[in-house]
């Protein structure tokens, strides 16, 4: 897990053009005219937090109320898969044309109207009656929630020190790890006081809220560039889809993140119930638990990152051996080591969000003005892969009849997990080895 010191020619950032020789937000010394640290957290970092603390809870509670879904609605694997996935297919849909959104208008008013795309979806979820119904809601909670982290990171990127990029981003994403820890206990409790429509009819109404605060509260960069042609903006993704360095990083990224999305967001509540043998209530606490350890790691691997680097130890070794850890705890359950032990989850949590350091990595590698589009860029492929992966998954379950209890049986789980570890294994080997081609 090695790179070179100096980028190869292939490396190097992209050549100029003409939205890169004006000036831009953000592009200015550390230590020139920025806010102090605790107003930046209290007028940035914490608003966007909370739209994206939604993101990851609209995304992760279908492995809640799955058992509620298929028994009420009448779900087959597939079904469920092709339900939850929706989410993830609209989200990645819009990532191309969200990063221009981005760099042509800004954070602060492109995340505040995307999320009452959100808001309706959560709406339109707690009115069906149907699978398809649910799926077209599904559809506009991952649309309205497609710049929860993009847009951050935009903000990120203007608002704090380039040398805090990893620290920040992993803090922020610790705030989606809340999120996601919100749709399992606190989920399993509110379920006891109403069903989960009610649920969802109230998200709306928080969804509306977190977009007026993000509208309101979040202040724009000073000093804005001049507007930049949209054809120059588009111009500039050809740019970063030639990029070596993008490409060396996308397949590990995509393939770690579907994996360990679909596994979290879904597959692993119904592994705990079929495999390890759970109730309900012992399943929201494992998940409880696997989503705890998963916002520790987000911290962890900014915070990792950020003191190895002051050391001379690059994003690359730092994001590779965490990938090595993450892949071993996948094969810990894929293979069943400790059936029903807490290890193999607590280490999948921890480790499963070390890929995220690619984001840093190609932030820093590409002029600020292509902040916006590089980090959606990669996103697009990110969460088509996690769409097909929920999707996948759950049809290879399908080919295995079902349990006399009803539920899966083991050896699919075994296929459908095993099936995507192999995928991460290839795309970690392109990862240490990429073609060198321009």
């Amino acid at each position: 897990m090695t790179e070179s010191a100096a980028p190869s020619p292939e490396e190097s950032p992209p050549e100029s053009a003409p939205e890169l020789t004006q000036e831009w937000p953000g592009e200015m010394p550390e230590e020139a005219a920025a806010p102090g640290m605790l107003r930046l957290v209290a007028t940035v970092f914490l608003p966007f937090a909370g739209g994206y603390f939604l993101s990851y809870l609209f995304r992760s509670t279908n492995a809640i109320i799955a058992p509620q879904l298929i028994r009420e609605i009448g779900l087959s694997a597939s079904d469920i898969g092709l339900l939850t996935s929706a989410f993830f297919l609209a989200f990645a849909t819009f990532q191309i044309p969200l990063g221009v959104l981005l760099d042509r208008f800004g954070p602060r008013r492109v995340q505040a109207g995307f999320l009452l795309f959100a808001a309706l979806g959560a709406v339109l979820f707690a009115r069906s009656q149907s699978r398809d119904a649910l799926a077209l809601g599904r559809a506009f909670m991952g649309l309205g929630v497609a710049g929860g982290l993009m847009a951050s990171f935009k903000a990120i990127t203007l608002w704090f020190p380039m040398r805090r990029w990893p620290l920040v981003n992993g803090c922020f994403m610790a705030m989606g790890g809340l999120g996601a820890m919100s749709s399992t206990l606190p989920m399993e409790a509110a379920l006891r006081y109403t069903d989960w429509r009610g649920v969802f009819l109230g998200l709306a109404a928080v969804t509306v809220g977190v977009s007026a605060i993000i509208l309101f509260v979040v202040p724009e960069k000073p000093g804005r560039a001049k507007a930049v042609s949209l054809i120059a903006q588009v111009k500039g993704l050809q740019r970063i889809f030639t990029d070596r360095l993008f490409w060396r990083l996308a397949p590990i990224t995509v393939a770690v993140f579907s994996a360990n999305m679909a596994i979290q967001t879904l597959w692993a509540g119904l592994w705990l119930r079929d495999v390890a043998g759970f109730d309900r209530g012992g399943v929201a606490a494992m998940l409880f638990l696997l989503t705890a350890m998963m916002t520790v790691g987000f911290v962890a691997s900014g915070a990792v990152a950020d003191v190895l680097e002051r050391r001379g130890i690059s994003l690359g070794r730092v994001m590779g051996w965490g990938t090595v850890v993450f892949m071993l705890a996948q094969a810990a359950v894929v293979f069943e080591a400790d059936q029903h032990g807490v290890w193999p989850w607590i280490v999948f949590g921890l480790s499963m969000n070390f890929v995220i350091l690619s984001y840093s990595w190609l932030s820093r590698h590409f002029p600020l003005a292509y902040s916006g589009r590089v980090n959606t860029g990669l996103n697009v492929f990110v969460f088509a892969g996690i769409f097909l992966a929920q999707f996948a998954m759950g049809a290879i379950i399908d080919l295995w009849p079902l349990a006399a209890d009803g539920g899966y049986r083991p050896e699919a789980y075994r296929a459908a997990f095993g099936t995507f570890l192999a995928l991460e294994a290839l795309a970690f080997v392109w990862f240490l080895n990429p073609v060198r081609r321009r």
